[in-house]
């Protein structure tokens, strides 16, 4: 908070709407990259049996802005108790089973991501402070909107992890690591 006019306090916002979008297209634009770099041939693998194929973790990372999209967007929700995340995930984690392109995927990533983005560029800081009820027994007990749309970038950076490990027992140095060792290169050509 910082002191505005008479001495009332008035909340100082340093990441708003815009900068949300930003950091949102700017991880999508990294998960495009690796999912660019991974071959086809590759999109079945599996790390290990009991976990997602490449193709399966794209299309679940292309899905993970609807939940936020259904519980702020349409339904604008002020409580999670009542909402039926079964009745919503389970279409939504059938999607993942369905055979896709390469290239649908990655049209997936990149329309629906851009959709996204562009939405989180609209939302008011008003709304991004909302306050929202978690179900009994979750911890936190509430969060602000924000925080929980902020969960969708957190989410997809959990999952690219996930997708530059695989990259690396693919033989692909993710581009991330080139970009860090180009840098070192440079800087110890100087």
């Amino acid at each position: 908070m910082s002191g505005g006019a008479c001495g009332i306090l008035t909340p100082m916002n340093y990441y708003g709407a815009k900068d949300l979008a930003r950091s949102f297209r700017t991880v999508r634009g990294n998960t495009i990259t690796i999912a660019s770099e991974i071959g086809e041939e590759h999109y079945g693998f599996r790390a290990t049996p009991d976990t997602r194929t490449v193709a399966q973790v794209l299309i679940h990372i292309a899905n993970v802005p609807k939940l936020q999209l259904q519980l702020q967007a349409v339904e604008r929700v002020t409580t999670l108790e009542g909402f039926d995340f079964m009745a919503f995930l389970g279409p939504v984690l059938a999607d993942e089973q369905k055979p896709y392109t390469k290239a649908q995927i990655l049209e997936r990533l990149k329309t629906d991501g851009e959709s996204f983005a562009q939405w989180l560029e609209t939302l008011p800081d008003s709304f991004l402070g909302e306050i929202v009820t978690m179900r009994a027994g979750m911890e936190p007990a509430e969060k602000t909107r924000f925080e929980m749309i902020l969960g969708v970038k957190e989410h997809e950076m959990h999952h690219r992890a996930q997708l530059m490990q695989i990259e690396r027992m693919l033989g692909i140095t993710p581009h991330l690591t080139r970009q860090m060792q180009a840098r070192f290169a440079a800087q110890t050509a100087r």
